[in-house]
């Protein structure tokens, strides 16, 4: 069968693209935007890539077109489809109707890291011996690329809570209707498609209810809007994680069905080393790369969601302990003559803060150097503004990108900030990153952003590297 894809560079759509091409289809597609790092791996698998939504992409017809959510009635691609009645599916149900449906489904879901918490299952299950099938949205670094079917009955996906497709506003995660369903976090966000919380947590409230009562659902006991999801009806087993001796971790959850808790120690406050407890017991203790009190949750969740398919924590610990992390996720780039430059997929001031607090509590007194587009959907509409002020505290400088587009100024709600500033071009940005350097200090610049950014990254590190030869 000839599979199209509408929107294929998509982290979700190019993962999905993966696995069509792994059960034997050719697949093809389309966008309005290919760049790395999926459109060098879809390229390496073999699938042939189309820039732009034209309509000659779709002669001659293919046998099916998976259309992405990014796309809408009135574009030119969707439009030629719908006009010759092209059979068309969301890649969220052509996901359930051909891989899920006999699978053992473990979900990601929350508002922030879905991505790296999938990637930690995904590897536990593999260290474990599980061979599992995964969809991430991301690279993880234990692997070659970002999907594949698996040897098992085990598959773990990352569950988005943005709508499937045009025709279809139901959230992503409730084609997946998994066994273990993780909820790490829900905070507002995707603003082009819900007007408030309460409108993001009937979703997750729809996907608490299509777990079945075998199944699991491990969630932040933490966080109130989480506990507020649940509480609109739990029919499974359920396994709150929170920090050690916090007060607010219970759930008056149904008395019929199991309540565990599980929570954590940090032994290092950057979260590099921390202890794992199930009730009163302890059971291991973590020590790793990653920074950050958010990674800690990540790794807690996807240590208790396998430990629901059966792999012991202190198995997954040692797991752990190989995890190669995220490409993206404060990916390491390069360093040059003591400036280390990453790759971050934050977009979110929840995101931005958690990203730049573990650094600096890593790091120390070095210099922070936060680079930032804000290009989000929700981000463009303006709905975080006041936040994003208070997302760099822990940077000692900041540089925000105004893209094309945005609906609002970037410099009136900086305009009086004396360690932030905003540009308008690519070639703005690494200029004013150069001229911000401390050389008496290591520094570490953060280019925040889940696009890609103009190719900042690389052009950053050449500049980098001539400066150093120039001084």
């Amino acid at each position: 069968m000839h599979i199209h894809i509408l929107g294929i560079c998509g982290t979700f759509m190019g993962s999905m693209a993966i696995l069509a091409r792994e059960l034997g289809h050719k697949v093809t597609g389309c966008d309005a935007n290919v760049y790395p790092p999926m459109s060098t791996q879809l390229e390496e698998q073999g699938i042939e890539l189309m820039q732009g939504y034209k309509t000659e992409h779709l002669q001659p017809a293919p046998d099916l077109v998976v259309v992405g959510n990014a796309l809408s009635r009135g574009n030119e691609a969707v439009e030629y489809v719908l006009d010759n009645n092209i059979p068309y599916i969301s890649g969220a149900q052509w996901l359930k109707e051909n891989i899920l449906k006999d699978k053992w489904v473990l979900a990601i879901a929350g508002t922030h890291g879905k991505t790296t918490t999938a990637s930690m299952l995904t590897w536990i299950l593999e260290y474990a011996n599980y061979t599992p099938g995964y969809l991430i949205g991301g690279i993880p670094n234990n692997f070659s690329v970002s999907a594949r079917m698996g040897e098992s009955d085990f598959f773990v996906i990352e569950a988005d809570e943005y709508d499937t497709a045009f025709f279809d506003k139901r959230s992503k995660f409730v084609h997946y209707a998994p066994n273990t369903a993780v909820i790490n976090n829900i905070e507002f966000d995707h603003a082009d498609i819900f007007d408030d919380i309460k409108a993001i947590q009937k979703q997750f409230h729809h996907l608490v209810r299509i777990v079945p009562s075998r199944g699991q659902v491990i969630f932040n006991a933490e966080q109130v809007t989480v506990k507020q999801a649940l509480e609109m009806g739990c029919w499974s087993d359920t396994l709150g994680v929170s920090e050690l001796n916090c007060e607010d971790a219970g759930f008056e959850g149904d008395a019929s069905h199991n309540h565990e808790k599980c929570s954590f120690e940090l032994l290092r406050d950057d979260g590099t080393h921390f202890a794992l407890y199930l009730g009163s017991q302890k059971v291991g203790e973590v020590n790793w790369t990653l920074t950050g009190t958010h990674n800690v949750y990540n790794a807690t969740m996807a240590l208790m969601a396998a430990r629901h398919v059966g792999v012991k924590p202190e198995h997954a610990i040692e797991a752990l302990h190989l995890f190669n992390g995220v490409k993206r996720r404060m990916e390491l780039l390069g360093t040059i003559e003591g400036v280390s430059v990453y790759d971050d997929f934050a977009h979110h001031p929840t995101a931005i803060t958690n990203t730049l607090q573990g650094l600096r509590k890593n790091v120390g007194n070095a210099q922070i150097l936060a680079i930032i587009e804000p290009r989000s959907n929700t981000m463009r509409l303006g709905c975080h503004t006041q936040k994003l002020k208070d997302s760099v505290d822990c940077a000692d400088h900041s540089i925000w990108y105004q893209p094309q587009g945005l609906d609002w100024q970037l410099q009136e709600l900086f305009e009086n900030e004396q360690n932030m500033q905003v540009v308008e071009s690519i070639e703005r940005v690494v200029e004013a990153a150069i001229a911000a350097l401390d050389s008496s200090k290591k520094t570490h610049i953060v280019i925040m952003s889940n696009g890609g950014f103009g190719g900042v990254h690389q052009k950053l590190l050449a500049q980098l590297s001539a400066h150093n030869l120039e001084a």
